[in-house]
């Protein structure tokens, strides 16, 4: 795929989602409803663009055009997003030296040390990249005032489970050794991440507090909690075009886990695990209304509080699974990232 084409893309996603909402609505003629929700009608325009444009289905192509294409298609909706300043450094994973990004934010650039969030990618644990989340990154750090850690982890099928929960606990292990080197606060030390992203933060917590290192959050936005059960929100989302696909779903999930016997791994399926260690981190949970990982995120809140953990939940209903990476274009996801960064920057205060 082009620059140009790439950018021809981008410019037309703007402008179809700058138009007036009521001017969308006429175009699209039917809002879509399910499950009680309506769609937001910037997300309906954005879907119908990418079925005008026969753009692939996440997760569905050969290994390397699938990383190609989130990369690209990420890119588009993220746009070109201000920073302070940007470090590249290498940071200690399980097995090696792994690449990872720290996003500084302007009003933290040569500050008394700052809160830091480890940030763990999505991608179904085989796509995704530091590069992928780049825009999403640079907006959490600059609106929160928090600095973003974002770790290029390694990734399945090459690198199945543990090899990613190993190496962002070891990140994580390495954040609190290092915080002189990433002029971080020891005391406002986070650990976040979207979809797969998400499950590995919750592993990454959980480790953490057996471990009895300080940990004073987790974000976990949109988490995949569940790799036994097809919740409720599965069965409504993962066959509507809604981003994620079944088939594309347990492709990545087989990919990640090739045995079927890790399925219900106490650090997988943390929505089945049974006990929690003392000291857990404060969780906040925020689900799409029309993701088909919308239930047992939830379901994972309510978990965590039933075991005594400080735990908060937000859904934006008409929202798909994605939409985190969705900084560059529109109005209403755009705004929901923003009040996504002034929730860690109060959670960090």
């Amino acid at each position: 795929m082009s620059s140009l084409q790439t950018s021809v893309e981008t410019l037309l996603l703007r402008a179809a989602l700058a138009l007036p909402e009521a001017a969308q609505r006429a175009l699209l003629r039917r809002p879509v409803v399910i499950d009680g929700l309506t769609l937001s009608t910037e997300i309906q325009m954005m879907l119908k663009l990418q079925g005008i444009a026969k753009l692939p289905a996440f997760g569905m192509e050969a290994l390397p055009q699938a990383r190609a294409s989130m990369e690209k298609q990420t890119t588009v909706i993220g746009g070109s997003q201000p920073i302070g300043a940007l470090r590249e450094i290498t940071v200690d994973g399980a097995d090696g030296p792994l690449a990872a990004r720290l996003f500084i934010p302007s009003s933290r650039v040569g500050s008394e040390p700052v809160p830091t969030l480890l940030f763990l990618h999505g991608g179904g644990h085989a796509l995704g990249s530091v590069d992928t989340h780049d825009a999403a990154c640079r907006v959490l750090a600059e609106v929160s005032g928090v600095q973003v850690l974002s770790l290029d982890y390694r990734l399945a099928p090459e690198h199945p489970f543990p090899a990613g929960v190993d190496d962002c606990f070891a990140a994580y292990r390495w954040m609190v050794a290092n915080t002189g080197v990433l002029n971080a606060d020891p005391e406002r030390l986070a650990v976040g991440g979207d979809s797969a992203g998400g499950n590995l933060a919750a592993t990454t917590a959980i480790q953490a507090a057996e471990a009895g290192l300080p940990l004073a959050f987790q974000l976990l936005i949109y988490p995949v909690t569940d790799f036994v059960n097809r919740s409720a929100s599965r069965k409504h989302f993962d066959g509507g075009g809604f981003i994620l696909e079944k088939p594309a779903m347990d492709k990545l999930h087989r990919w990640y886990l090739p045995d079927v016997a890790q399925d219900a791994a106490p650090l997988t399926s943390v929505l089945l695990r049974t006990s929690f260690p003392e000291g857990l981190a404060p969780a906040y949970v925020i689900t799409a209304g029309f993701d088909p990982l919308r239930d047992e995120g939830e379901a994972y809140a309510g978990l965590l509080a039933e075991h005594g953990v400080p735990v908060q939940a937000k859904r934006y209903p008409g929202m798909v699974h994605g939409f985190f990476n969705i900084v560059g274009a529109g109005r209403e996801a755009v705004s929901y990232n923003r009040e996504i960064a002034e929730t860690l920057r109060a959670a960090l205060a």
